[in-house]
């Protein structure tokens, strides 16, 4: 069987969440019926939230059938030496009405270890942001880890945060072992490795309906913290029709692209390509075809397609593996 190369668009997997809302319907169109959908999935290829696809030829089939049958035409042969049939990058979209949990990640080397699995670095761009609203990147400076085991018994943790405030197209990159949490009144896009794992080790002393309080990870959280500060605020240009370089590490790169008439890429780097509109309209020509997006869309182009023009009024984030 040969594959038929377009871009593919996957079913969004929605998550309840105790802190969600429904801006990811109200802003980005979503189809949710809950009041507290906290994330949508966009592509996963994480365990037991593997994505599916929602257009095309290959409408119905999981990213895993994909990825088994067209490794090399999705992936990219050198993506595919790396990975094998794996994923190695998860994308959401994030609404929080109330405040996350203070968290934080292990690395690739304690995720390995303990978990089997990637560590899990992000990013955040935020897509929307309500007046006043904030995150929390690491502690305040001279924090060491007396100081945070002392607050979190004293239930004083948020006094020792650095709190940051927050407002439209702001990047944040978190590397494994920051503490940190998305404030409420947040909507944002998350890239990341593919992996599940967090180590929640405050959570405002909040229950759920049934009057729960969510578990806590401190144990698991005390190897992996890193105390150094850590610039997570991340600056970048916005010139018009070409890539501009927002963030690059050793498991993903992301461009910001503000589109205003065309743009015209090819896709040399033997990898697929992520497309994440985060405002306007826009639609890709390839070959002879043309596919429309809007706000809210997430495309994954396969290193199979190479040429690419781009057109429309739109905010896109273009991630690959470098």
């Amino acid at each position: 069987m040969s594959f038929i190369k377009y871009p593919i668009v996957f079913q969004p997997i929605l998550k309840d969440r105790i802190w969600g809302g429904t801006k990811l319907k109200t802003c980005l169109g979503k189809e949710i019926e809950s009041a507290e959908v906290g994330e949508s999935w966009e592509l996963s290829g994480v365990k037991n939230d593997v994505s599916v696809v929602a257009n095309g030829i290959y409408k119905g089939w999981d990213l895993g059938r994909l990825l088994e049958q067209f490794p090399k035409e999705v992936l990219g042969e050198r993506i595919f030496k790396r990975f094998n049939h794996q994923f190695p990058l998860l994308f959401k979209f994030l609404d929080a009405k109330e405040d996350l949990s203070i968290q934080l990640h292990p690395s690739n080397e304690l995720a390995a270890k303990r978990h089997q699995t990637f560590g899990k670095t992000e990013m955040w761009y935020v897509m929307a942001a309500d007046e006043g609203a904030r995150v929390v990147v690491d502690f305040k400076e001279g924090v060491g880890e007396k100081d945070y085991l002392e607050h979190l018994e004293n239930k004083t943790l948020p006094s020792i945060l650095n709190e940051i405030e927050v407002k439209q197209g702001d990047v944040f990159f978190i590397k494994t072992g920051t503490v940190h949490a998305i404030g409420k009144g947040v909507l944002l896009a998350e890239i990341q490795q593919t992996s599940d794992i967090t180590y929640r080790v405050y959570d405002w002393d909040r229950v759920d309906a049934e009057g729960k309080s969510r578990e806590l990870h401190v144990d698991l959280a005390l190897e992996a913290i890193n105390y150094d500060k850590k610039e997570a605020v991340i600056a970048y240009e916005k010139e018009c029709n070409r890539e501009n370089s927002v963030v690059t590490c050793p498991y993903f790169t992301v461009n910001y692209i503000p589109l205003n008439g065309e743009f015209n890429t090819v896709n040399d780097k033997d990898c697929f390509v992520v497309y994440v509109c985060t405002s306007g309209e826009c639609e890709f020509l390839i070959g002879e075809e043309v596919y429309q997006y809007g706000k809210g869309d997430t495309i994954l182009v396969p290193a199979a397609i190479t040429d690419i023009k781009i057109k429309g009024e739109a905010t896109l984030l273009e991630i690959f593996v470098p």
